[in-house]
């Protein structure tokens, strides 16, 4: 339950401390003294981003700050999960600058917002006339049928599968586009991988192929090369017989100065190399022979080679094979896509069972508890004098499912009899309204732990008898959770255990709004003014004692 709420610095409030009982707590005021300003102060600890235009002083922080108490309430794994320090009273404080900052705290401790956010929803709820209007809303009438079943984590948990069932289809969907894609390709595809298969282009170096040629080309010229080295060295009277003559001459006197034998071993050395040199001279000379058909395949194969390099517009081999091994990844890329798109479709059938039986559960469920929350919704209406009022959800099943499950839901209503059933939206008035909602809540507070319920004008569009019930009806919710209701009601306003009035005043140059807690003869004159206006007589104030009982 909420305990306390120190506002500073908020709008036309400058500084308000409140204290609060369990039960069933009023605030009443003029239109226009500030009872929405503590709604906005409350959001701020509920986690919705900050207007800046509340700032009131901008030298100063904006600091809301509630205490709750919350031991009954089972959060212990919510500090642990998010490394926050538990006690069984924690702070809740948002501070924020006109510099555009805005902090949050758990206890002192930093947070996020959306942090901040799931855990005040554990702890208070507000509702607002907006809540009221969405009744006409499918969307929140599924809501409020799942919460009452307590069908709502079933529901999660559908939509988690239903949303990755989407994402196989639209997978698959893309796969085989790709596939359609590739199929038309692959004509190409294999006949380019014909072309480049013939050139052995992975296994053979074209560049060797080349110099072999061109050394076909020249061949003559090669031989009479190899030739003249052949002959120059080896024939009679040539290199090899003058370099024998130098080298007997240089042996028979080497001793006689030592450069002599050196040029000796060198002149040897020399021999030896050039001996070397003309014996291959000769055998490659005997070697190279003319081949016609040796010479007739490479000039096919180069030609066919650099047909290829301009036709896939490559520099050398290097790119032409590249070329080659995206045309092979081609080639078995429709082979693998046919056999991803087999596997995600056994996926997909697998998928569509999980949410068929999920969803049927999901529409089971929500079927069979209509019947028990019609009744109770019924019931509690009986007590708002709406007693000929008839409830019912009209549950179809759908062919295609939706995020929410197969269920089609259109909440139906008659507030009289005679009048058969209808779209709540088409035939419900804004007093109906309020009291169908608030019917809802009161069955809602007994599935759902909600330590704080705050109602902002419940009773729009209601009087007298029916104001009086709502009054009891507010009264009985505050004997197992907190409820809070803002109301110009002297009806609801006389049933609460508790009463805050609301006021606004000039100061200074200053409008301020505060807010004054009641003592019992304070509360009778406020609802005596709530009663008769500005004028309270004596009459007014035993009426309204006697209204407070």
């Amino acid at each position: 339950m909420l305990r306390s709420l120190n506002i500073q610095n908020f709008a036309l409030i400058s500084k308000l401390h409140l204290n609060f009982e369990e039960g069933f707590t009023v605030f009443t005021g003029e239109t226009g003294s500030g009872k929405s300003i503590l709604l906005g102060a409350l959001n701020l600890i509920l986690g919705e981003r900050a207007d800046y235009s509340v700032i009131r002083d901008e030298n100063q922080k904006t600091i809301v700050e509630a205490v709750f108490k919350i031991k009954e309430y089972k959060l212990e794994q919510f500090f642990s999960e998010n490394d926050l320090d538990f006690s069984e009273e924690v702070i809740i404080r948002r501070e924020i600058t006109h510099q555009g900052k805005s902090r949050a705290f758990i206890n002192d401790s930093p947070v996020q917002l959306a942090i901040l956010k799931e855990f005040s929803e554990k702890l208070i709820h507000i509702h607002s006339q907006h809540h009221t209007l969405e009744l006409k809303s499918e969307a929140f009438q599924l809501d409020i049928l799942d919460y009452l079943a307590e069908t709502i984590e079933l529901r999660k948990n559908f939509k988690l599968d239903f949303q990755e069932y989407k994402n196989l289809n639209k997978l698959i969907s893309d796969k085989k586009s790709q596939l359609s894609k590739a199929l038309l390709e692959e004509d190409y595809v294999n006949f380019q991988l014909v072309e480049l298969e013939k050139l052995n282009i992975d296994k053979l170096a074209y560049a060797d192929l080349e110099t072999e040629l061109e050394q076909m080309d020249h061949l003559d010229s090669i031989k009479d090369s190899f030739s003249t080295v052949f002959k120059a060295i080896s024939e009679e009277n040539q290199i090899i017989d003058k370099l024998s003559m130098v080298k007997s001459s240089l042996e028979k006197n080497k001793n006689l100065h030592p450069e002599l034998n050196s040029f000796s071993e060198r002149i040897k050395s020399i021999s030896l190399e050039l001996k070397d040199i003309s014996a291959e001279s000769e055998d490659l000379l005997e070697s190279l022979q003319a081949s016609p058909a040796r010479k007739f395949e490479l000039e096919n194969l180069l030609s066919a080679y650099n047909s290829a390099l301009i036709k896939h517009n490559c520099k050398n081999q290097e790119a032409l094979l590249a070329i080659y091994k995206d045309f092979r990844l081609n080639e078995s890329y429709a082979s693998d896509l046919k056999n991803e798109i087999e596997s995600l479709e056994k996926k997909l059938t697998s998928s569509s069972k999980i949410i068929s039986e999920k969803g049927e559960k999901l529409h089971h469920l929500r079927t069979k508890s209509s019947v028990e929350i019609t009744k109770g919704l019924t019931e509690i209406l009986v007590d708002l004098k709406m007693e000929k009022s008839v409830v019912l959800f009209d549950i179809s099943k759908l062919e295609v499912p939706t995020e929410t499950g197969f269920s089609k839901i259109t909440l139906n209503f008659s507030p009289n009899s005679g009048i058969a059933p209808k779209p709540i939206d088409k035939v419900a008035s804004g007093g109906e309204l309020s009291r169908f909602m608030l019917a809802v809540q009161l069955l809602m507070s007994h599935k759902k732990m909600l330590p704080t319920l705050i109602f902002d004008e419940i009773d729009t569009g209601v009087s007298g008898e029916v104001a009086q019930k709502i009054g009891e009806l507010l009264r009985k919710m505050g004997s197992t959770l907190q409820v809070m209701a803002i109301t110009h009601l002297p009806q609801v306003a006389a049933k609460g255990s508790s009463h805050f009035k609301v006021t606004k005043s000039d100061a200074k140059g200053k409008t301020e709004t505060d807010v004054i807690s009641l003592n019992l003869d304070e509360r009778a004159v406020e609802i005596a003014r709530l009663m008769s206006g500005e004028t309270i007589n004596e009459s007014a104030i035993l009426n309204a004692k006697e209204l407070m009982n």
